[in-house]
């Protein structure tokens, strides 16, 4: 769900009215990206929390007192304590047109900033004093952003202005008419254009705008008409421009699917709340980490549980076909002992019973009382030859199962670790995809987009790449990785694909460790004391052919034993 700048907009005047000239009384990690504040504003108690989440990043108010959800604090959460505990919020701000909100507080060592920029994949929360950046959650080097630094002890940037975009509160037909004159890409949305094109225009709200103008949501932008656009975009943006936030959610039998500071009609089960934290906290659920998501999980859980137990099952029977051929030879038995004493069968005669091995027991063979005795002899023998052909194949689905339950194995891994919304919705779409998913289809969550694999720095400036599910693995793998660039997997078990990018340097021994204990951390083995982690390159690994996303072969391993560890106990 994007979090655009009309959402924050909305935001700043409800903490205005709420949380302006509060006392921060506790300052609390929540998560590894996400810090709590409680705050006395107006005889009443309420918790803020801010979240830079890669996929999720939200800042609002939620009902319940926040929980620290980690043992060991972190440095910014210290600071925080240090900085912003037992202070004054005295004003809430955001910069024109920017997805930033910042908090000013009177602290216990003189007025400082946190600026939260809750950016899908750029998200930051920042702790600023006389425009020096005390620290943040996210830091970013010169090899990430050479012109916008997150580092301590460096000047606090705003983004760089958006150039080209017109401001949609004052935008003109000619203007308009000029944007999608301008497009040359046949087959891009109308969609698309307006987002790229108007300030503050999300995606959620620039299909909004294309529905109420009476057009197709997936438009193309050649087919666009202008003055209808400009006028629906009228209906939403007037409103907006004027502060006249509605707050509301979609809700429907699946859940929470949206939430939005404008009435949607482009989306059916629509209604109001009552504020825009509530919207939001309808949306996303509770924050308190890997937690906040276990109800959402349970569903998804149950259908994999099923779809393994029944791929467990068919690899079981083919399994025992490969080894039990009695079964056949029974069918080629009687059908030689049917030859053998034909002449002593009489017509109309149902089954008999004869001798094929002195050793063994009379078999009882059945007869069909409307065939000859050779013709049902050629019956058996017909069956027996299906039943060969049959077991001839059964190598071949075995390995396909094999591949098939690997792979679910792995999804039961990726739901496992997954820590968003889009993360658990692919494994959902993936399942009902292969047909493992019994009931009514679940659309994908409204705006959810896909998760992105974790990017990880070394401290030497060696990029690490980490898929943490299926689809990001292969990603990872195939669309990240190069033929010089080390793969790490943990032995045997599903888990991450992590690659360490080869820059012209030796990768050394430390950044090849900490790619290896983060590998150990997203597997099935993160519990474990000491993890086998498999290292080679990426040219020795392989797609399997016919198997899920993700599923690999590769050679020339070498194996390293390593501590799990997660990527966030290598900052600071």
């Amino acid at each position: 769900m994007y979090l655009d700048a009309f959402t924050l907009s909305a935001l700043v005047d409800e903490f205005l009215d709420t949380l302006a000239g509060g006392r921060i009384q506790d300052v609390l990690d929540v998560d590894r990206t996400g810090i709590g504040m409680e705050i006395y504003a107006d005889r009443q108690r309420r918790y803020l929390y801010l979240s830079a989440d890669h996929q999720t990043p939200r800042v609002h108010v939620v009902d319940e007192k926040l929980r620290r959800g980690l043992v060991k604090p972190t440095q910014l959460g210290l600071l925080f304590r240090r900085y912003v505990e037992g202070g004054v919020l005295v004003h809430i701000s955001q910069p024109l047109w920017e997805r930033i909100i910042q908090f000013d507080v009177q602290g216990p060592e003189g007025e400082v900033s946190i600026i939260v920029e809750p950016m899908e994949r750029r998200s930051n929360i920042l702790l600023v004093q006389n425009g020096i950046i005390l620290d943040c959650l996210r830091r970013v080097g010169p090899e990430e952003n050479r012109h916008r630094l997150s580092l301590p002890a460096h000047e606090y940037k705003l983004p760089p202005s958006q150039i080209g975009k017109y401001d949609p509160t004052k935008l003109m037909i000619e203007e308009l008419e000029g944007i999608f004159e301008q497009n040359d890409d046949p087959k891009r949305k109308t969609q698309q254009v307006l987002s790229a094109r108007l300030l503050g225009i999300s995606p959620l709200l620039a299909r909004e705008i294309i529905f109420r103008a009476g057009s197709e949501i997936n438009q193309k932008a050649t087919d666009a008409d202008p003055d209808r656009l400009l006028e629906a975009l009228r209906t939403v943006v007037d409103g907006l421009a004027k502060r006249n936030w509605q707050p509301g959610i979609v809700e429907t039998d699946s859940g929470v699917e949206a939430f939005s500071v404008y009435p949607l009609k482009s989306m059916l089960g629509w209604h109001s709340v009552i504020s825009v934290s509530e919207a939001m906290s309808r949306y996303y659920g509770a924050p308190v980490g890997e937690d906040a998501y276990n109800a959402a999980k349970i569903p998804v859980g149950e259908a994999l549980k099923e779809a393994i137990a029944k791929v467990r099952a068919k690899l079981a029977s083919l399994e025992r076909s490969l080894t039990d051929e009695s079964e056949r030879e029974i069918l080629r038995q009687s059908g030689e002992l049917i030859l053998a004493y034909q002449y002593t069968l009489q017509p109309g005669q149902s089954e008999f019973k004869a001798q094929y091995d002195p050793d063994k027991p009379e078999l009882v063979i059945k007869l069909d009382p409307t065939l000859s005795a050779l013709e049902n002899a050629q019956a058996y023998f017909g069956r027996y030859d299906k039943a060969k052909r049959a077991l001839d194949d059964v190598p071949r689905l075995v390995k396909e199962t094999r591949h098939d339950l690997a792979f679910l194995e792995q999804l039961n891994t990726d739901l496992e670790f997954a820590m968003s919304w889009p993360e658990i919705d692919e494994v959902q779409q993936v399942l009902q995809a292969n047909g493992h998913w019994r009931g009514q289809p679940k659309k994908r969550i409204a705006g959810s987009g896909l998760s992105a694999p974790l990017k990880v720095v070394t401290k030497d400036g060696f990029v690490i790449w980490v898929g943490r599910n299926s689809r990001q693995n292969e990603l990872v793998t195939f669309g990240k990785g190069g033929g010089q660039d080390l793969w790490l997997h943990t032995r045997d078990v599903p888990g991450a694909h992590v690659v360490i990018k080869f820059d012209g340097r030796k990768i050394p021994q430390s950044a090849i460790e900490q790619g290896a204990m983060i590998a150990a951390y997203y597997s099935a083995k993160r519990t474990e004391g000491k993890v086998l982690v498999d290292v080679t390159r990426c040219m020795y690994v392989k797609k399997i052919k016919g198997a899920g996303q993700g599923m690999v072969t590769y050679r020339n391993e070498e194996p390293i034993i390593v501590v799990p560890r997660s990527e966030a106990d290598f900052e600071n």
